[in-house]
């Protein structure tokens, strides 16, 4: 067991035996059929899996018992575009510190829109007092690029002392700016921020020290950055251009991955920098 350091929340933990069936949604998605306690980063863990896999349902589930909306924002945000939120978080508990963060955030990408909208819809109110917007930069979401309102957001809330939680940040962002975004989580965990981030990103995945956990069809374990798909798919690619397309682009069905490599599953953690 890592020893506790500053985190707000230790660990994740599903109450199994009051599980109804592991047979229906969420609880059959294998990720979420072998979780029992899940012991987070006191800085930064990465949720890392393909699309369909888990990871985006646990960290949505986490946000919300940990009291954000489940389409993101602070916590004071408090709408609904649409439901869609899972049973899982009927049935998580989170461990906490005895320190409770000053600040917190749950930026999802699928929802950022919503967001923004909500932000526009609070502000046209005269007299609801101070302008949302304003601690968002000033400029409303929807009139910048989605590049430029994420970055916004990132700079302006995903600071100081706060539990943060973002789920497929990368989404707006390109490779330029997630290096940017890089920059401002080191800079909120440096003033102690703890991040839990699910992320297809190699870049942002890199940050030295990371916990990482691998969401896929076996369930859910540590694993090392270079041990990911996101890492050695990306090298491979970089280092190997050209006969990495003829491969692919010879096929009548295309692959999207090249042979499978071995994977360590030792609880080894990312690049130290």
């Amino acid at each position: 067991m890592r020893v506790k350091e500053s985190g707000f929340v230790y660990s994740v933990r599903l109450e199994r035996d009051r599980v109804p069936s592991f047979d229906a949604y969420p609880f059959s998605i294998p990720a979420i059929r072998s979780l029992d306690e899940l012991e987070l980063d006191p800085k930064i863990t990465f949720f890392i899996g393909d699309n369909g896999a888990g990871k985006s349902t646990l960290v949505e589930a986490i946000a919300v018992c940990v009291g954000f909306n489940a389409e993101g924002g602070t916590r004071n945000f408090n709408f609904a575009t649409r439901r869609s939120e899972s049973r899982l978080v009927d049935y998580l508990r989170v461990a906490r510190g005895p320190r409770r963060e000053r600040r917190g955030y749950f930026l999802r990408a699928e929802s950022y829109f919503n967001v923004a909208t909500e932000i526009e819809r609070l502000d046209a109110d005269p007299s609801a007092g101070p302008r949302v917007i304003d601690g968002f930069g000033g400029v409303p979401l929807h009139e910048q690029s989605h590049g430029e309102s994420f970055l916004a957001l990132a700079k302006n809330k995903l600071a100081g002392e706060g539990l943060f939680i973002l789920d497929e940040p990368e989404a707006a962002l390109s490779p330029q700016r997630q290096l940017a975004m890089l920059a401002v989580l080191h800079a909120a965990i440096s003033d102690g921020a703890q991040f839990i981030i699910a992320t297809h990103s190699p870049i942002l995945m890199a940050y030295p020290g990371a916990l990482l956990y691998q969401v896929d069809a076996t369930g859910l374990h540590p694993i090392a950055y270079e041990d990911t798909q996101h890492f050695q798919i990306t090298r491979d690619f970089l280092t190997n251009r050209d006969s990495f397309l003829k491969h692919l682009l010879s096929r009548d069905e295309p692959e999207a991955r090249p042979p499978a490599r071995s994977r360590s599953r030792s609880r080894r953690r990312g690049p130290e920098g």
